[in-house]
């Protein structure tokens, strides 16, 4: 993992110690709201519907266990204990004080950990696949490279005033695991002829107006990446439109420029700034970065207690089927801890079970865990004769959830609970649909399944690329809900299709039920997982199970 040098160090007390003496002014009244908004957003605090906001990042997802612990005090300390992981790797705080944020941003950097550009428009928190350094799938662990994406935006001069807020996101993986098409630069690491690259994506978004990002490179090698990333971001900066917020994103850019403008200009602005760089110390940050980022040593271990309690204990077994990811050393496994019991609050976990997680991360996990933009968390390197253990332990503090990648492991945004722009609860909607599905013991039955529910059109739920998705709005002051189907945020991306009028708040979770039992019906086998069965009969088939049925009940 990054450690932090005197230069961080020395970099994130200075900002601290500005955003103190601002906050102080606030608190006297020396600086208006209106004045304070810009100074609080360069630190990731928001002010939402009931309290001020605090967005802490957490870069590509990583975390020590010592940070894990920071974050759990904090949540004690400063808050109503307990944060929220988001899907953008971060944890947010619902309810701090004012006057104590200068004091949490000090205990955060004590652990490396900060909230710079959280907020803003500016280049945001580099997202990157939670399984790094440990799928089996994957080229190479992308968080080295993340590391220096994220060392060469916070607080670069140019770019602290974009039109529109900026998300990059960087997969090691062919399987992406990171939504790279969805992000306003996505990067893929791809070989050719021997060498490792970057197919490099622009254009990608959700939010009001929806669209897959367009191959702009399909190879970058290694040694061009922040050149290339500047000559990007430089030209949407003097593109974009000012104009209009909500035409102010790089995909608009993209679509009213067209992409071969838009590659043209890229191209002749890297050409122009490229021999500006200095190629050899970037190379030599990059090599220290992946010294830091070394795969730790795995030894060999016996799985005959993993195997044991896979044969003779049917909770485990269910939990290994679905929580458990292969890893590229035999014997380990990527666990996922799910953050989604049936019920719950997606994405929120309570200061002890935070605190539960770094003790076992570091007694099973080398110390290290992983944030998903599903908003689970993610132990990547635990040996398998320490899983029937490591499950018992989380048992315990209602974390062994058996359900990720299911119908209930439901992405929702915090919606009208919380969000100042939200327009609709999202919150309690995840809530009853996870309850439903688990009370007709069907979401084993309908295997993979990605559900996501936005409160609003900004789509911080990610509705779009749902297989089905629910979109929250606003209808004359009553909740409207409407669905979409057959999205993906894999490789193979795609937004989804909305199904027709929307359902109202008590009508919804029978709706999505009234699709799951139509898959049921239409599947070809237990094999066929809801999208392919989507992909080979088209949406008319569900539409029917939606709207027909619904006709009839209200007869």
């Amino acid at each position: 993992m990054y450690q932090y040098d005197d230069f961080d160090r020395t970099f994130i007390a200075e900002r601290n110690r500005q955003f103190r003496a601002q906050v102080e002014r606030r608190i006297d009244g020396s600086l208006t709201e209106e004045e304070f908004r810009p100074l609080r957003l360069m630190n990731g605090l928001y002010l939402q519907l009931h309290a001020y906001m605090l967005r802490v990042a957490i870069p590509y997802g990583t975390l020590s266990s010592a940070q894990l612990r920071q974050l759990a005090m904090i949540a004690t300390r400063w808050d109503k204990g307990y944060g929220h992981f988001t899907t953008r790797q971060n944890i947010q705080y619902n309810w701090p004080r004012l006057n104590d944020v200068p004091d949490i941003l000090d205990a955060l950097a004590e652990v490396g950990l900060h909230a710079i550009q959280t907020s803003g428009n500016t280049i945001r928190n580099v997202t990157s696949d939670q399984f790094a350094a440990a799928a089996a799938d994957e080229i190479e662990d992308p968080r080295p490279y993340a590391e220096l994406i994220r060392q060469w935006s916070t607080d670069h001069p140019e770019f602290q005033f974009l039109p529109r807020k900026f998300k990059i996101a960087i997969t090691g993986s062919p399987n992406d695991r990171a939504v790279t098409k969805a992000h306003d630069i996505g990067l893929r690491m791809v070989q050719r002829d021997g060498e490792t690259g970057f197919e490099v994506i622009v254009g990608g978004g959700l939010g009001r107006t929806p669209m897959i990002g367009k191959v702009i490179r399909d190879f970058l090698p290694v040694a061009d990446l922040l050149p290339y990333l500047e000559a990007i971001v430089g030209t949407y900066n003097l593109l974009g439109r000012r104009d209009n917020k909500y035409k102010a994103r790089i995909k608009i850019t993209v679509h009213e420029n067209g992409l071969e403008k838009v590659r043209d200009l890229v191209e002749a602005q890297f050409a122009a700034i490229a021999p500006q760089f200095d190629a050899d110390a970037a190379a030599a940050q990059l090599a220290l970065l992946k010294q830091q980022f070394a795969a730790p040593e795995l030894p060999p271990r016996d799985d005959a207690p993993y195997q044991a309690a896979y044969r003779s204990n049917a909770v485990f077994r269910a939990w290994a089927d679905t929580n458990l990811h292969p890893h590229r050393v035999a014997g380990y496994s990527i666990v996922t801890i799910s953050l989604k019991p049936h019920g719950g609050t997606p994405g929120d976990a309570t200061d002890a079970q935070m605190q539960l997680v770094a003790d076992l991360a570091e007694q099973y996990a080398q110390g290290e865990i992983r944030v998903s933009h599903e908003q689970n968390l993610v132990l990547p390197h635990v040996a398998q004769a320490d899983l029937p253990a490591l499950h018992a332990a989380l048992r315990t503090a209602g974390l062994a959830t058996a359900n990720v990648g299911l119908a209930s492991d439901i992405i929702a945004c915090p919606g009208m609970d919380y969000c100042a722009l939200a327009t609709a609860r999202s919150i309690p909607v995840a809530q009853q649909i996870a309850e439903s599905v688990d009370s007709l013991k069907l979401e084993h039955d309908i295997g993979p399944l990605k559900i996501k529910i936005s409160g609003c059109i900004n789509a911080c739920g990610h509705h779009h690329v749902g297989h089905i998705g629910i979109l929250g709005l606003d209808r004359a002051g009553v909740e409207n809900y409407q669905i979409t189907l057959g999205g993906d945020g894999t490789e193979d991306a795609v937004i989804g299709t909305r199904t027709g009028p929307g359902f109202a708040y008590d009508q919804i979770v029978p709706a999505i039920e009234r699709i799951l039992q139509a898959y049921l019906v239409l599947r070809r086998d237990r094999a066929e997982t809801f999208l392919q069965t989507y992909r080979r009969l088209g949406a008319e088939p569900f539409k029917t199970a939606l709207y027909e049925t619904e006709q009839v009940d209200a007869a």
